[in-house]
This record gives C-alpha cells, sequence and structure tokens, in this order.
C-alpha cells in the first residue's frame, strides 16, 4: 500500500461528509486509543492582590444538559432543535450522556432561550 502525503489526507478528508469524519475520528480514537478532544486549560493563580476575573460581567456561557428527565424523547427533540447540525443518533447518545455540554461559549439570550426550551421538554438544565 502506498503511503499517503499529507497534502493527499487533507484532500481525501475534504470529500467526507460531516457524519463521514466524524465516524473516521471515533474510529481513529478506537484504533489508536487516543482522543481527538482538546486538553483542558490549565488555570493558573493571579498575584494575591489582584482582582479576580470572575468579578467582570460574564458574556458567555454554557448550556449543560444535567438530565433529561421524564420525556427523553422529547428532550432528544429539542436537542436537535437547538444543536445545529445533530442527527437523531448523535442527539440521543448526547442526551444519553448527561450531564454534557450542549452548547459552549454563547451569549446569555441563546443560553436562556435554549434552557427554556429544554425545561420545557423535561430536561434538567444548567448555565455555566
Amino acid at each position: 500500500m502506498a503511503k499517503l502525503s499529507t497534502a493527499e489526507l487533507i484532500d481525501a478528508f475534504k470529500e467526507l461528509t460531516l457524519l463521514e469524519l466524524s465516524e473516521f475520528v471515533k474510529e481513529f480514537e478506537t484504533t489508536f486509543d487516543v482522543t481527538a478532544a482538546a486538553p483542558a486549560a490549565v488555570v493558573t493563580a493571579g498575584p494575591v492582590g489582584a482582582a479576580p476575573a470572575a468579578a467582570e460581567e460574564q458574556d458567555e456561557f454554557d448550556v449543560v444538559l444535567e438530565s433529561a428527565g421524564d420525556k427523553k424523547i422529547q428532550v432528544i427533540k429539542v436537542v436537535r432543535e437547538v444543536v445545529s447540525g445533530l442527527g437523531l443518533k448523535e442527539a440521543k447518545e448526547l442526551v444519553e450522556a448527561a450531564p454534557k455540554a450542549l452548547l459552549e461559549k454563547v451569549d446569555k439570550e441563546a443560553a436562556e432561550a435554549a434552557k427554556e426550551k429544554l425545561e420545557a421538554a423535561g430536561a434538567k438544565i444548567a448555565i455555566k
């Protein structure tokens, strides 16, 4: 088998759909026992007399699904509405993996709207 160059691999990936690429990443992670997730940022303590950064107005929020509650199917439907580009399978996996972040770094209005829709469907939501 001929070895592909990086450019040839990139060209091959450009021809894949997002779903095919997602499946490839999962298979790659399984085969090589690695993860494609970004490493967590390391938080360091600032100077003793410095004001904490949290005192500033927060402008980016994460919407976290704590649990699906009793109406799991309705929650899956709403998750598909709130998180763009999810298929039924991906939305189901996301709901079953609770607690799980659904939206990250969204503005306050979007976070509140998503929370309202999801709670109306029966889910337990936290905004962080």
